[in-house]
């Protein structure tokens, strides 16, 4: 059986004074994935800005691989492994692709050639500006300088929002790849069927509480279940 890598316990936490989450409990183990569900608002993206340290924290505790991180500044959690791929990309447009990643990789065995693997489009580009990448090549880069990192663990937010489905296969793969390369991840997506395809488990949130914890599989059989919780088109692409 994994170990633990992240455990959230009774996590109530928001912004300033207003509070978002409600004790939320979370666990994955290393090695593992979660998806992480629910309706606009719910509290997903403030559940992923307070694992980054980037919320006010009222009550609970987060733990990372074996660390109590609760009160850590976002550049340690950084340094301790958390890798962060945001809704927005964020990428250097007046870097190169290759600059991009290279320009804060860190040593491991994520590298520049093993990323071009993954994402051979990437290589192709090489020599093109951030700017000039589509919005799927975009995502890809994201998520390749995030590995240049080399994390324990990737937070993906939104990664497929606003693909053409074919690219959306061609994240899904190399996120099966990644996956089963031993990279832990934590998906907030709004694909629902897409995101319970690519993690063992499932989260919904609902009102900043945790309202379904279990299998990816059964919820995904379960299609009653599924739109009672999310009440939302289960597919989009």
């Amino acid at each position: 059986m994994n170990e633990t890598l992240l455990a959230v316990d009774g996590l109530v936490a928001g912004y300033g004074d207003s509070i978002i989450l409600e004790g939320v409990s979370i666990e994955l183990a290393a090695h593992g994935s979660l998806a992480l569900l629910g309706r606009n608002g719910v509290g997903k993206t403030t559940l992923i800005a307070s694992l980054l340290g980037l919320t006010r924290i009222h009550r609970g505790k987060i733990v990372f691989a074996g660390a109590d991180v609760t009160g850590w500044r976002s550049y340690a959690r950084a340094h301790a492994g958390m890798g962060w791929i945001p809704q927005e990309r964020d990428i250097f447009p007046s870097l190169t692709v290759k600059e991009n990643m290279t320009v804060i990789a860190r040593a491991g065995p994520w590298t520049l050639e093993r990323v071009y693997r993954l994402f051979p489009r990437l290589q192709e580009r090489s020599r093109n500006l951030g700017s000039q990448l589509s919005g799927g090549e975009q995502q890809m880069l994201a998520i390749g300088r995030a590995l240049m990192l080399n994390p324990k663990l990737l937070l993906l937010d939104e990664p497929f929002e606003g693909l053409a489905p074919n690219l959306v296969a061609e994240l899904e793969h190399a996120i099966r790849l990644m996956m089963g390369e031993g990279m832990a991840m934590l998906l907030v997506e709004q694909h629902v069927e897409a995101a319970l395809r690519l993690s063992e488990n499932a989260v919904v949130l609902d009102r900043g509480r945790v309202t379904h914890a279990g299998p990816s599989t059964g919820l995904s059989q379960d299609r009653a279940l599924l739109e009672s919780l999310i009440a939302i088109p289960t597919d989009r692409a």
